[in-house]
This record gives structure tokens, sequence and C-alpha cells, in this order.
């Protein structure tokens, strides 16, 4: 019993990760670029 609450645990904390991902995406924000511009050279748009 312990180990199927230890994954369901795990799948929803993923699962918020990834929807927090999605929504930055959305949102016009990279992974890759953090906004940070004098690092990828103005490309982001920010």
């Amino acid at each position: 019993m312990g180990t199927v609450i230890t994954a369901a645990a795990l799948v929803g904390i993923v699962a918020l990760i990834i929807r927090s991902m999605v929504r930055d995406k959305k949102n016009g924000k990279s992974l890759q670029c953090g906004c940070d511009c004098k690092h990828c050279s103005g490309h982001c748009g920010h």
C-alpha cells in the first residue's frame, strides 16, 4: 500500500511540473532562454 501512495504522489508532482512547464511555454517563457537576453543574444524577444 505504501508503494501505491508513493507512486501516486510522485505522479502528481510530475504532473504539476509538466503543467507548469506547459503554462510557461504558452506565456512565451522558455527553459532554454530563461529570459536573460545577455546569454541568448536577444533571441527570446524580451
